[in-house]
Order: C-alpha cells, then sequence, then structure tokens
C-alpha cells in the first residue's frame, strides 16, 4: 500500500510518499498525484518512507518524468530509502532521474521565504 501527501510552497509541489509503490495500483496512484500538479514549476517526490519499488513503479517514474519534461516541470526524488535507492541506481541509465541532496533541498525550499518550508524541511532533517 502506497500513501501521498503533497505540500504545496509557491510553484513547488512535494509529495511525501509512504509504502512500497510494486504494484499497478500504487503506480496509478502515484501518477494521479504527480499529474494533478500541472501548475508546478518544481515536483519533488519524497522517496524516504518508500520501502521498495519495483518494475511498475519504475515504468512509472519513467513515464512521469517524460510527462514532466513535455509540461516544462523539473521532476526530481528526495532521501530515496536504502532499498530504493539500490533499485534506482540499477535502473537510473535508463531513467535519467535526479536525485536531489539535502543541502540542493535545503537551497530550493529557501528560496521560498516561507515558514512552511522550514517546517517540511526539518521533517526531511
Amino acid at each position: 500500500m502506497l500513501s501521498l501527501h503533497t505540500n504545496r510552497i509557491n510553484d513547488v509541489a512535494i509529495i511525501e510518499c509512504k509504502g512500497r509503490i510494486v504494484h499497478s495500483e500504487a503506480a496509478f496512484a502515484l501518477r494521479s498525484a504527480v499529474t494533478s500538479q500541472d501548475d508546478a514549476r518544481l515536483i519533488l517526490l519524497d522517496l524516504s518512507e518508500v520501502l521498495a519499488i519495483e518494475g511498475s513503479g519504475l515504468g512509472m517514474l519513467l513515464f512521469l518524468r517524460r510527462w514532466a519534461h513535455d509540461h516544462d516541470i523539473h521532476l526530481k526524488l528526495f532521501n530515496p530509502h536504502k532499498s530504493v535507492s539500490d533499485r534506482l541506481e540499477i535502473a537510473n541509465s535508463m531513467l535519467d532521474l535526479q536525485i536531489v541532496t539535502p543541502d540542493e533541498m535545503q537551497a530550493i525550499l529557501g528560496n521560498t521565504h516561507m515558514r512552511s518550508a522550514a517546517q517540511i524541511l526539518h521533517h526531511w532533517l
């Protein structure tokens, strides 16, 4: 099961993912969450609480990367769990996804000049 929660800070959408992205149902839920943010400049997928990702999830990330590119949106991943990071590393030559560091995340959220950005960042660090 996958649960998703979205935070918006100006034109940055942060989608917190929790659970597993191993079945089509979870992949389609992720697609809905991401594609509903079509007015964002940047979409960050927080994968810190995703414990597993398999073929359908990796395929969906490939679809979402292309969708974001077609909509002039930057799609980036943040803080993937070790098991997810290992799977992404194997597939990343095909996926070409960007994984932001905590410093990059702080810079992104620091540019928003909002208190909620600090609260979200505190959650991750």
